[in-house]
């Protein structure tokens, strides 16, 4: 069967030396499975394929019709490191690895950079080494930033990241917001099957992008370029009820634009782990089919039962073709 050509973009990884020491430890495995909201039976297969680059991955890409993936570090990557300078070095080590295996398949794999965030300064100067001398094609965020402790969290629409935002812009490269488990708290006390990709995730980083788009963000960042995957986290069900009521109750903010439109300015949605047609029809109502990326989210999904999907979803064959690869070509280049 000839596949539709495809390009996916929030494709995990992890450093095999990270993977070799939870596989050898059950109760730290254990631990990786309950912070992320996973069993270990469900977490030790998909660790496996994480710190893997060649065959397995790549032949899962040739049958599934994926020619290009953009790899990037699996949550919660540096922003879970409470040391700022041992996250920043930490992020430049994963760069630096992930570069090294990009360079075995240029063909097939690109990066996103991981940035610590920690240090805001040194997160832009990664970012751009990571852009300019390793060729990656942006930065790819899990989420909130610990600052201090494993109990507080802080988000991009911070002033501190000013210099971060700047660095994206100057670059013209795309940040991709990704999942992490939401901060301790008694919201998921006794149901830890919510507090990862089954809820959580999802509703972690919708507020994340709704903190981004009322504070005026994208007022000051007008080209910014920003990824949510899982076809918008829920937002798009949501963004109706939000500007309504943001509207009635601005506690005076003052934004130049409605909700809806930054959104379909400033965000690409990508089809990660949701492969759903009426969450498809539902983005691209929100924004547009140009805006829309094909991703799978491997391999905490698997690269055939999205592809499998995508070739058979109700949009028209030209939408089809511009959110399997050709959206994806023309921001990325690939």
């Amino acid at each position: 069967m000839t596949r539709l050509p495809k390009i996916a973009l929030e494709e995990a990884y992890e450093h095999p030396d990270r993977v070799a020491c939870l596989l050898a430890d059950e109760a730290a495995l254990a631990d990786a499975s309950d912070r992320g909201g996973v069993t270990p039976e469900f977490y030790r297969p998909v660790q496996e394929k994480l710190g893997e680059f060649g065959d397995i991955r790549l032949r899962s890409m040739d049958a599934a019709g994926i020619r290009h993936t953009i790899l990037s570090l699996t949550a919660p990557g540096v922003q879970s490191i409470l040391d700022p300078a041992a996250a920043t070095a930490e992020a430049r080590r994963q760069n630096d690895f992930l570069a090294e295996r990009i360079a075995e398949h240029p063909d097939r794999y690109s990066g996103f950079a991981a940035v610590a965030l920690q240090e805001p300064e040194n997160a832009a100067t990664e970012l751009r080494r990571a852009v300019t001398e390793l060729g990656f094609k942006g930065a790819l965020v899990n989420g909130y930033t610990n600052i201090g402790d494993g109990e507080h969290g802080s988000y991009l629409d911070e002033p501190r990241y000013h210099p971060f935002w700047e660095a994206l812009a100057e670059l013209d490269v795309p940040l991709y917001l990704h999942p992490r488990p939401p901060l301790p708290g008694s919201l998921y006390d006794g149901h830890p099957e919510m507090k990862g990709a089954t809820w959580g995730f999802g509703a972690e980083t919708a507020a994340h992008t709704v903190r981004l788009l009322l504070s005026g963000h994208f007022d000051r960042f007008p080209t910014a370029k920003l990824i949510v995957g899982h076809l918008g986290e829920g937002l798009p069900s949501l963004l109706w009820r939000t500007q309504h009521r943001f509207a009635d109750n601005p506690f005076g903010r003052r934004l130049r634009k409605t909700l809806p439109e930054y959104v379909a300015d400033n965000i690409w949605i990508t089809t990660s782990g949701t492969f759903d047609d009426h969450a498809l029809i539902n983005a691209v109502l929100t924004v547009g089919a140009d805006h829309i990326l094909f991703s799978v989210d491997y391999p905490y999904s698997e690269n055939a039962e999205a592809a499998d999907w995508i070739e058979r979803a109700p949009v028209s064959e030209l939408d089809r073709r511009k959110i399997a690869h050709g959206n994806a070509a023309a921001l990325f280049g690939v």
